[in-house]
């Protein structure tokens, strides 16, 4: 988890190359600056005597912003800031003692002017994350130098975090978190990495962060629906969790099941659930008595209409069964297998296969056959059915591959379960002959009781 941050990728992350992608500028919604940049001299021509005079002279010039949307307005001036940002960059990443005391507020004050600013709304008011391309930031050209110069401020050797501190506050953390809304990948894959570091470098704002970011995520699922950047957060979690000291705190555990369990329920669940999954995956490595919770929690927020994250939430429990205990198999056991013998029954065949997959893994079979008194009673009857009458020829193979690891598990009970399963069936197919004749009956009742009604309004008429 932790090289993605350092190399600034995100493994989880969709390209879409169909079409060209749209921009638009942030900037736009500011004040416009009537003000000409003017070239500085170069920071390695000057006396080192005279540099810090200068380095922050240049912070305040690339206080300025422009706006990107008309693309030949204040082009030198946009041309001598870019050229600045980049030699900031290389200033501070090359030089040794130039974070002087005096530089970090004027360094703070620059990261804040250019990044922090009102989002856009979207220009397409029925946005779906899962389908349309992102809209991108039209002043990326500059953006994208600031944020590199942030990183490299906060990666810096001789950066103090105790000077540090008096100007990256809560309230510089609030509007950070803000941008993770930022429709633009590049950008929350940049604020990612510097929220990452933050949390890394001040102790004293973590506990904050995790409480705004449990907010942002309680506002997603209660209310909106909608935060770009939930992927991301979840990412930063996924590397916190890891390093949690045990014995869990009760605010961890409370998160997971109020916060993170929850977030299974959104509709657009697949442009975050790999991050979501490892994170519950984390959880349950850390406590393994939290599998119970947790697996009832997933099945609470079992999709009932939709085959894809059907097929989401069966690969996590996988994941989950991959590190679960045999007691704690033990205590989620029935209510878990039977949500899967009916996953088992799913007419869509990626549901059924997906759900067949789990007994191709090794240490899933052992539980089962550990346990097989339990599970093989709750799945016989959907595997056989399936085995006559599934219309797919390849889940019907994988079900007798099923049934033959059962047979041989546990023959004694497989040939009981067998020889108790014709009468059950024939009793199930006695009791749908008698609904379905009362259901007859019911109609034709129905048919007599509005053909009265019509004779008696016929003879008042």
């Amino acid at each position: 988890m932790s090289g993605s941050f350092t190399d600034r990728i995100d493994p989880f992350s969709k390209t879409n190359k169909k079409k060209p992608r749209k921009s638009q500028g942030s900037s736009r919604f500011r004040t416009k600056n009537e003000v000409e940049l003017q070239s500085l001299p170069l920071l390695k021509d000057t006396p080192a005597n005279e540099q810090q005079a200068l380095f922050i002279q240049k912070l305040q010039q690339c206080c300025t912003v422009f706006d990107f949307m008309d693309p030949v307005s204040d082009l030198k001036s946009k041309e001598i800031k870019r050229a600045t940002l980049n030699e900031l960059v290389d200033y501070i990443t090359a030089g040794r003692g130039v974070l002087t005391e005096p530089a970090y507020p004027e360094i703070v004050r620059m990261i804040a002017c250019n990044i922090f600013r009102t989002l856009p709304p979207s220009d397409n008011p029925d946005f779906d994350p899962e389908e349309d391309d992102p809209t991108l930031e039209a002043s990326w050209p500059h953006l994208q130098i600031v944020y590199e110069f942030f990183l490299r401020f906060l990666e810096a050797a001789d950066f103090q975090p105790s000077i540090g501190k008096k100007y990256i506050d809560q309230k510089f953390v609030l509007q950070l978190l803000e941008l993770f809304d930022s429709e633009d990948p590049r950008e929350r894959d940049f604020l990612k990495t510097c929220l990452h570091r933050i949390y890394g470098k001040f102790l004293g704002l973590r506990a904050f962060i995790r409480k705004q970011i449990n907010n942002i995520f309680l506002r997603f699922v209660y209310e909106t629906e909608h935060f770009n950047g939930v992927g991301e957060l979840l990412e930063i979690l996924g590397s916190i969790i890891n390093g949690f000291a045990l014995p869990l705190k009760p605010e961890h555990k409370q998160f997971l099941i109020r916060v993170l369990i929850p977030l299974h329920k959104v509709k657009c669940l697949s442009l975050y659930h790999a991050q979501l999954a490892y994170c519950v995956v984390q959880f349950l490595e850390k406590d393994p008595t939290l599998t119970e919770p947790v697996i009832k929690g997933l099945l609470k927020f079992w999709p009932k209409t939709c085959s894809q994250k059907e097929v989401m939430f069966l690969g996590e429990v996988e994941e989950i069964l991959d590190v679960i205990e045999p007691p704690q198999f033990q205590r989620i056991q029935e209510p878990l297998f039977r949500q899967i013998a009916k996953c088992v029954s799913s007419p869509h065949f990626q549901v059924a296969e997906r759900a067949l997959y789990f007994w191709n893994n090794e240490y899933i079979m052992s539980l089962i056959e550990e346990n097989s008194a339990v599970v093989m009673p709750i799945m016989f009857a959907p595997l056989y059915k399936i085995s006559k009458e599934h219309w797919n020829q390849t889940i019907v193979a994988l079900v007798y591959n099923v049934l033959k690891s059962f047979m041989e598990m546990n023959g004694k009970l497989f040939d009981e379960l067998t020889s108790n399963y014709k009468p059950e069936r024939q009793r199930e197919k006695k009791k749908e002959k008698e609904r379905e004749e009362l259901w007859r009956r019911l109609e034709q009742m129905q048919v007599a009781n509005r053909n009265r009604q019509n004779t008696m309004m016929n003879g008042n008429a």
